[in-house]
Protein backbone atom coordinates (compact mmCIF):
# COMPACT_ATOMS: atom_id res chain seq x y z
CA UNK A 1 0.00 0.00 0.00
CA UNK A 2 0.82 3.25 -1.07
CA UNK A 3 1.97 5.48 2.29
CA UNK A 4 0.65 9.41 2.57
CA UNK A 5 1.86 12.24 4.77
CA UNK A 6 -0.11 15.71 4.70
CA UNK A 7 2.16 18.23 5.15
CA UNK A 8 -0.24 21.52 6.86
CA UNK A 9 0.54 24.90 9.07
CA UNK A 10 -0.48 28.25 8.84
CA UNK A 11 0.60 30.75 6.04
CA UNK A 12 4.45 31.22 6.30
CA UNK A 13 5.11 28.04 8.45
CA UNK A 14 7.56 26.61 6.97
CA UNK A 15 5.73 23.81 5.07
CA UNK A 16 7.71 24.07 1.87
CA UNK A 17 10.73 24.38 3.68
CA UNK A 18 10.42 21.37 5.88
CA UNK A 19 9.60 19.15 2.42
CA UNK A 20 12.61 20.62 0.96
CA UNK A 21 14.68 19.84 3.90
CA UNK A 22 13.72 16.48 5.75
CA UNK A 23 11.48 15.31 3.05
CA UNK A 24 13.90 14.89 0.45
CA UNK A 25 16.54 14.02 2.68
CA UNK A 26 14.70 11.27 4.86
CA UNK A 27 13.12 9.78 1.51
CA UNK A 28 15.76 10.15 -0.69
CA UNK A 29 15.54 6.28 -1.14
CA UNK A 30 11.60 6.48 -1.96
CA UNK A 31 9.81 6.97 -5.19
CA UNK A 32 7.90 10.67 -3.94
CA UNK A 33 4.97 12.34 -5.54
CA UNK A 34 4.08 15.86 -4.54
CA UNK A 35 1.12 17.22 -3.98
CA UNK A 36 0.67 21.37 -3.78
CA UNK A 37 -2.49 23.03 -3.15
CA UNK A 38 -1.89 26.99 -3.17
CA UNK A 39 -4.53 29.13 -2.26
CA UNK A 40 -5.19 31.39 -5.10
CA UNK A 41 -3.82 31.97 -8.84
CA UNK A 42 -0.04 31.46 -8.48
CA UNK A 43 1.99 28.34 -7.60
CA UNK A 44 4.83 29.76 -6.24
CA UNK A 45 5.72 26.49 -3.99
CA UNK A 46 4.86 24.22 -7.29
CA UNK A 47 7.70 25.79 -8.84
CA UNK A 48 10.29 25.73 -6.28
CA UNK A 49 9.32 22.36 -5.25
CA UNK A 50 10.05 21.57 -9.46
CA UNK A 51 13.51 22.47 -9.31
CA UNK A 52 14.09 19.38 -6.75
CA UNK A 53 11.66 17.06 -7.98
CA UNK A 54 10.45 15.76 -11.38
CA UNK A 55 7.31 14.78 -9.96
CA UNK A 56 5.11 17.55 -8.84
CA UNK A 57 1.37 18.42 -9.03
CA UNK A 58 -0.20 21.73 -8.09
CA UNK A 59 -4.05 22.46 -7.78
CA UNK A 60 -4.15 25.93 -7.87
CA UNK A 61 -7.83 26.92 -8.54
CA UNK A 62 -9.63 26.35 -5.34
CA UNK A 63 -8.72 24.69 -2.28
CA UNK A 64 -8.98 20.79 -2.08
CA UNK A 65 -10.18 20.52 1.80
CA UNK A 66 -13.19 21.88 0.00
CA UNK A 67 -14.49 22.20 -3.77
CA UNK A 68 -11.67 20.06 -4.89
CA UNK A 69 -12.00 16.85 -3.08
CA UNK A 70 -13.15 15.01 -6.03
CA UNK A 71 -10.56 16.60 -8.41
CA UNK A 72 -7.76 15.96 -5.77
CA UNK A 73 -9.06 12.06 -5.29
CA UNK A 74 -8.97 11.51 -9.06
CA UNK A 75 -5.45 13.34 -9.26
CA UNK A 76 -4.32 11.09 -6.69
CA UNK A 77 -5.38 7.94 -8.52
CA UNK A 78 -3.67 8.63 -11.24
CA UNK A 79 -0.38 9.36 -9.66
CA UNK A 80 -1.04 6.03 -8.18
CA UNK A 81 -1.40 4.32 -11.52
CA UNK A 82 0.99 6.07 -13.87
CA UNK A 83 4.25 7.03 -11.44
CA UNK A 84 3.87 4.21 -8.85
CA UNK A 85 4.80 6.04 -6.30
CA UNK A 86 6.02 4.50 -2.82
CA UNK A 87 4.97 7.68 -0.89
CA UNK A 88 2.82 10.40 -1.30
CA UNK A 89 3.34 13.73 0.03
CA UNK A 90 0.51 16.49 0.04
CA UNK A 91 1.52 20.37 1.24
CA UNK A 92 -1.77 22.13 1.76
CA UNK A 93 -2.36 25.83 1.39
CA UNK A 94 -2.15 27.79 4.59
CA UNK A 95 -5.79 28.32 4.69
CA UNK A 96 -6.75 24.41 4.48
CA UNK A 97 -7.68 22.06 6.90
CA UNK A 98 -6.23 18.92 7.16
CA UNK A 99 -8.94 16.31 8.13
CA UNK A 100 -10.68 15.72 4.43
CA UNK A 101 -7.54 15.94 2.17
CA UNK A 102 -6.90 13.01 5.29
CA UNK A 103 -10.22 11.21 4.26
CA UNK A 104 -9.78 11.72 0.45
CA UNK A 105 -6.54 10.01 0.97
CA UNK A 106 -7.78 6.93 3.02
CA UNK A 107 -10.61 6.90 0.30
CA UNK A 108 -8.69 5.93 -2.86
CA UNK A 109 -6.45 3.83 -0.91
CA UNK A 110 -3.01 4.97 0.35
CA UNK A 111 -2.15 4.46 4.42
CA UNK A 112 -1.85 7.63 5.99
CA UNK A 113 1.50 7.75 8.49
CA UNK A 114 1.26 11.33 9.41
CA UNK A 115 -0.17 14.91 9.34
CA UNK A 116 2.37 16.96 10.59
CA UNK A 117 1.82 20.58 11.26
CA UNK A 118 4.21 22.89 11.02
CA UNK A 119 4.10 25.98 13.56
CA UNK A 120 5.86 29.10 13.20
CA UNK A 121 7.26 29.45 16.20
CA UNK A 122 8.22 33.21 15.82
CA UNK A 123 4.34 34.29 14.71
CA UNK A 124 2.08 31.50 16.47
CA UNK A 125 0.72 34.21 18.91
CA UNK A 126 -0.25 36.54 16.14
CA UNK A 127 -2.34 34.03 14.57
CA UNK A 128 -3.32 30.82 17.08
CA UNK A 129 -6.83 31.83 17.53
CA UNK A 130 -7.97 31.56 13.94
CA UNK A 131 -10.37 28.31 13.49
CA UNK A 132 -8.41 27.11 10.79
CA UNK A 133 -4.91 27.31 12.28
CA UNK A 134 -6.66 25.76 15.40
CA UNK A 135 -8.21 22.69 13.34
CA UNK A 136 -4.63 22.30 11.66
CA UNK A 137 -2.72 21.30 15.10
CA UNK A 138 -5.88 19.29 16.54
CA UNK A 139 -6.33 17.13 13.61
CA UNK A 140 -2.48 16.11 13.33
CA UNK A 141 -0.72 13.76 15.05
CA UNK A 142 3.10 15.38 14.62
CA UNK A 143 3.87 19.35 15.19
CA UNK A 144 6.98 20.72 14.32
CA UNK A 145 7.79 24.11 15.93
CA UNK A 146 9.43 25.57 13.28
CA UNK A 147 11.55 28.57 13.45
CA UNK A 148 13.35 28.29 17.20
CA UNK A 149 16.14 30.20 16.10
CA UNK A 150 14.16 33.39 15.73
CA UNK A 151 12.92 33.06 19.34
CA UNK A 152 14.69 32.70 22.90
CA UNK A 153 13.91 29.75 25.48
CA UNK A 154 11.20 31.27 26.91
CA UNK A 155 8.97 32.05 24.01
CA UNK A 156 9.48 28.59 22.56
CA UNK A 157 8.38 27.55 25.62
CA UNK A 158 5.34 29.44 25.65
CA UNK A 159 4.12 28.35 22.56
CA UNK A 160 4.57 24.48 22.93
CA UNK A 161 2.36 25.14 26.26
CA UNK A 162 0.01 26.83 24.27
CA UNK A 163 0.32 24.57 21.57
CA UNK A 164 -0.53 21.69 24.36
CA UNK A 165 -3.35 23.13 25.48
CA UNK A 166 -4.91 23.70 21.91
CA UNK A 167 -4.08 20.07 21.71
CA UNK A 168 -5.55 18.31 24.64
CA UNK A 169 -8.65 20.38 24.86
CA UNK A 170 -10.25 18.49 21.76
CA UNK A 171 -11.94 14.93 22.47
CA UNK A 172 -10.58 12.70 19.62
CA UNK A 173 -11.64 9.20 18.39
CA UNK A 174 -10.89 7.17 16.05
CA UNK A 175 -11.92 7.69 12.34
CA UNK A 176 -13.16 4.23 11.76
CA UNK A 177 -14.04 2.65 15.18
CA UNK A 178 -15.24 5.75 16.59
CA UNK A 179 -13.92 4.98 19.67
CA UNK A 180 -12.25 7.40 21.82
CA UNK A 181 -8.66 7.31 22.11
CA UNK A 182 -5.77 9.09 23.81
CA UNK A 183 -4.41 12.29 22.26
CA UNK A 184 -1.37 10.81 21.12
CA UNK A 185 1.07 13.56 18.99
CA UNK A 186 4.91 14.48 18.82
CA UNK A 187 6.27 18.03 19.25
CA UNK A 188 9.32 18.53 16.84
CA UNK A 189 11.64 21.56 17.34
CA UNK A 190 12.88 22.31 13.78
CA UNK A 191 15.40 25.04 12.32
CA UNK A 192 14.42 25.79 8.61
CA UNK A 193 12.41 22.93 8.60
CA UNK A 194 14.81 19.84 9.67
CA UNK A 195 13.79 17.49 11.64
CA UNK A 196 14.98 13.87 12.30
CA UNK A 197 13.88 10.74 10.15
CA UNK A 198 11.68 9.55 12.70
CA UNK A 199 9.15 11.91 11.79
CA UNK A 200 8.25 10.36 8.46
CA UNK A 201 8.58 6.84 9.98
CA UNK A 202 4.94 6.91 11.11
CA UNK A 203 4.17 7.43 14.79
CA UNK A 204 0.60 5.59 15.17
CA UNK A 205 -2.76 6.09 13.09
CA UNK A 206 -3.77 9.90 13.02
CA UNK A 207 -7.15 10.85 14.67
CA UNK A 208 -9.93 12.91 14.41
CA UNK A 209 -11.83 15.35 16.25
CA UNK A 210 -14.98 14.67 18.05
CA UNK A 211 -17.90 16.38 18.45
CA UNK A 212 -16.37 19.49 16.68
CA UNK A 213 -18.68 20.63 13.57
CA UNK A 214 -16.95 21.03 10.53
CA UNK A 215 -17.09 24.45 9.41
CA UNK A 216 -14.24 25.18 7.28
CA UNK A 217 -14.82 28.78 5.34
CA UNK A 218 -12.02 30.72 4.53
CA UNK A 219 -13.66 33.96 5.67
CA UNK A 220 -12.62 36.82 4.48
CA UNK A 221 -8.88 36.28 4.11
CA UNK A 222 -8.15 36.69 0.22
CA UNK A 223 -5.10 37.27 -2.25
CA UNK A 224 -3.71 40.22 -4.30
CA UNK A 225 -0.96 39.75 -6.82
CA UNK A 226 0.91 42.98 -7.65
CA UNK A 227 3.15 42.48 -10.93
CA UNK A 228 6.28 44.84 -11.58
CA UNK A 229 6.99 45.83 -15.42
CA UNK A 230 10.56 46.02 -14.69
CA UNK A 231 13.50 45.87 -12.50
CA UNK A 232 13.49 47.38 -9.28
CA UNK A 233 15.86 48.17 -6.54
CA UNK A 234 16.57 46.28 -3.98
CA UNK A 235 15.54 49.56 -1.73
CA UNK A 236 12.21 50.22 -3.63
CA UNK A 237 11.24 46.56 -2.80
CA UNK A 238 12.30 46.60 0.91
CA UNK A 239 9.77 50.06 0.99
CA UNK A 240 7.38 48.29 -0.66
CA UNK A 241 7.66 44.94 1.91
CA UNK A 242 8.36 47.64 4.79
CA UNK A 243 5.10 49.27 4.39
CA UNK A 244 2.95 46.67 3.70
CA UNK A 245 -0.64 47.00 6.09
CA UNK A 246 -1.42 44.84 9.19
CA UNK A 247 -4.12 43.37 7.65
CA UNK A 248 -1.08 41.39 5.07
CA UNK A 249 -0.52 37.93 6.65
CA UNK A 250 1.99 36.94 4.36
CA UNK A 251 3.43 37.90 0.99
CA UNK A 252 5.75 35.47 -1.66
CA UNK A 253 6.81 35.65 -5.17
CA UNK A 254 9.43 36.04 -7.58
CA UNK A 255 11.00 39.56 -8.41
CA UNK A 256 13.86 41.21 -10.31
CA UNK A 257 15.94 43.64 -8.80
CA UNK A 258 18.50 45.46 -10.80
CA UNK A 259 21.56 44.78 -8.90
CA UNK A 260 20.91 40.81 -9.09
CA UNK A 261 21.96 38.55 -11.82
CA UNK A 262 19.09 36.19 -11.45
CA UNK A 263 15.45 36.86 -10.31
CA UNK A 264 15.27 35.93 -6.48
CA UNK A 265 12.28 34.50 -4.28
CA UNK A 266 10.80 37.36 -1.89
CA UNK A 267 9.29 36.00 1.26
CA UNK A 268 7.14 38.53 4.12
CA UNK A 269 5.71 36.07 7.09
CA UNK A 270 3.83 38.55 9.77
CA UNK A 271 6.71 41.66 9.21
CA UNK A 272 9.80 39.35 8.85
CA UNK A 273 11.32 39.66 5.74
CA UNK A 274 13.78 37.22 3.35
CA UNK A 275 14.52 38.49 -0.24
CA UNK A 276 18.14 36.75 -1.89
CA UNK A 277 17.24 33.14 -3.05
CA UNK A 278 18.14 32.85 -7.09
CA UNK A 279 15.77 31.72 -9.03
CA UNK A 280 17.65 30.84 -12.19
CA UNK A 281 15.29 29.66 -15.77
CA UNK A 282 12.60 31.78 -14.36
CA UNK A 283 11.45 33.89 -17.37
CA UNK A 284 7.29 34.98 -16.24
CA UNK A 285 7.07 38.48 -14.73
CA UNK A 286 8.34 39.98 -11.67
CA UNK A 287 5.33 39.29 -9.03
CA UNK A 288 4.37 39.59 -5.29
CA UNK A 289 1.19 37.41 -4.13
CA UNK A 290 -0.38 39.23 -1.30
CA UNK A 291 -2.35 37.13 0.94
CA UNK A 292 -4.37 38.43 3.91
CA UNK A 293 -8.14 40.03 5.15
CA UNK A 294 -9.93 42.49 2.84
CA UNK A 295 -7.27 42.59 0.33
CA UNK A 296 -9.29 42.77 -2.36
CA UNK A 297 -9.04 41.62 -6.21
CA UNK A 298 -5.97 41.47 -8.36
CA UNK A 299 -3.97 45.08 -8.36
CA UNK A 300 -1.28 45.62 -11.20
CA UNK A 301 1.12 48.53 -10.94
Amino acid sequence: MVSSFVITGYLGSGKTTLILNSVRKHLKDKRVALIVNEFGEVGLDGKILKNAYSEVLEIEEGCICCKLSQEFERSVVKIMEDYKPDVIVVETSGTSEPFPIMFSLRTVGTAVEGVICVVDSKNFFKYKDEDTAKYQLASSNIVVLNKIDLVDEKQLSRVEEEVRRIKESYKLENLFTREEKKNLYSIYRSVKGKVPAEVFAGVGNPLQLKELPYTHGHGDIGQRVVEFGEKVSYEKLMEFLSNLPPEVYRAKGIVRIDSYPYPVLVHYVFGDIDIGTPVQGYEGKSFIVLIGKNLGTTLRI
